[in-house]
């Protein structure tokens, strides 16, 4: 945070038998992700054909007072922030949403990779085949509309290198090889930004237009992205190998909090370039606000790993220590699960 392939036909009349089922797929989950299918032919989004890009009101200003970060926000919360120019504020939270669409694209390919190799491994007739590629060309969709949006902001927002972008090479593989772990590596970072971006959006007109309306299609397309992770998990899991199954249970709350603070907080280099001080990058990034955002954009995904069995009361001290658990007057009632 591995492709060779070869076929032979001997005898064309196997080409006319039925498909076999896939292994260990329930009928209702088989009927929701055909369903899912059916809702990306209905209802789907072109970056170019629907957002109007040239549409004035769409216009970027990095001084627009719409670009500033809120109140609630981690780093809009700081005093150091509030101190700002009201320009350099619009600046600097212009270059916020810049940099979280790049790690966007970052993201995006990594879960297009990963379902692509997923896609590999399943039978012929399989329902998950056409979701996964429906999904992909989605994601490609979004994509292009968040790269729009960088070029446009005129700030050259960095994407992942270092260790991040060594490990996002690697994450897809697990489509393939461990595809109910990369599952948690999506939701941990789609569950969050979702969060963020539902809460934005009940800003209404506070929201610069152009923002608004890439929120809105992201936000529409990744509720039915979510919807698939979540119920290939509670399919899933539970038939997993008792070793499996352990490997899991401990690597999920690492795995969560990790992507999470991706698609959460800027790296070091990122407050360098818009001369953030290191102390005010660690209020921001480090205190109970931002650990709060966290465990609220995780807790979908927390109680998912409830209901999958990922989670039990044994390891409720783990995701308490790494911060990514609610307080205990939200936490739902937990059954043990062997």
């Amino acid at each position: 945070m591995n492709t060779a392939l070869s076929l032979s036909v001997s005898n064309a009349s196997v080409l006319s038998l039925p498909p076999a089922p896939g292994p260990r797929s329930s009928a209702p989950y088989l009927s929701l992700v055909e369903r899912l299918s059916r809702a990306s032919v209905k209802k789907h989004f072109d970056a170019y054909a629907d957002v109007a890009w040239d549409d004035p009101d769409f216009r970027i200003d990095p001084a627009d007072p719409r670009w500033e970060r809120e109140p609630t926000d981690p780093l809009g919360s700081t005093s150091w922030y509030q101190a700002l120019p009201a320009k350099e504020r619009a600046r600097i939270g212009l270059a916020v949403v810049a940099f979280q669409m790049k790690m966007g694209i970052a993201f995006e390919s990594v879960l297009q990779r990963g379902l692509l190799e997923l896609a590999g491994t399943l039978p012929n007739g399989s329902p998950e085949f056409r979701y996964a590629y429906h999904e992909v060309i989605e994601e490609g969709q979004h994509s292009l509309m968040f790269q729009e949006f960088v070029n446009r902001s005129g700030f050259d927002a960095p994407g992942m290198d270092g260790v991040m972008a060594w490990t996002a090479r690697r994450v897809p593989k697990l489509g393939r090889t461990f595809p109910e772990l990369f599952f948690l590596h999506v939701l941990g970072g789609e569950a969050p930004i979702d969060h963020v971006q539902r809460a934005e959006l009940r800003r209404g007109d506070a929201v610069h237009p152009l923002q608004r309306r890439l929120m809105q299609i992201h936000v529409t397309e990744e509720a039915r992205h979510v919807c698939f992770a979540d119920r290939y998990l509670e399919e899933h899991v539970p038939h997993l190998s008792a070793l499996r199954l352990l490997r899991l249970r401990t690597l999920a709350p690492f795995v969560l909090r990790e992507t999470a603070a991706l698609m959460l907080r800027p790296p070091e280099r990122f407050c360098r370039l818009l001369g953030i001080p290191r102390s005010v990058a660690a209020e921001a990034f480090g205190g109970a606000r931002y650990q709060r955002l966290t465990a609220e954009g995780l807790r979908p995904v927390r109680d998912l790993c409830i209901r999958a069995g990922i989670v039990t009361p044994g390891w409720v001290p783990l995701w308490r220590a790494l911060g990514i658990w609610q307080t205990p007057a939200e936490e739902p009632a937990l059954e043990p699960i062997s």
